[in-house]
């Protein structure tokens, strides 16, 4: 069992924090299901990605980019 203590702060046995790998710091979320409340650890995904791709992926958008804004301008400049 937890209390609530002052200001809403709960304090989570070692045992609740070593079973989802919390460690002072870290961040976690809170939200309601029903009348419950649920505690999630919040971990960052490591996504392993290929720079090359990323690379050429920033290249093709900065190409599409481009394209358009030769084609607004040269519409701006037909209208003018």
């Amino acid at each position: 069992m937890l209390k609530v203590r002052r200001k809403g702060v709960l304090i989570l046995p070692k045992r609740l924090r070593e079973a989802v790998g919390l460690k002072e710091g870290d961040d976690v979320t809170a939200e309601v299901a029903g009348n419950s409340l649920v505690l999630r650890a919040l971990k960052p995904k490591v996504v392993d990605v290929d720079p090359n791709l990323v690379e050429e992926l920033l290249e093709e958008e900065s190409q599409f980019e481009e394209r358009r804004y030769r084609r607004l301008f040269q519409n701006e400049e037909n209208s003018t």
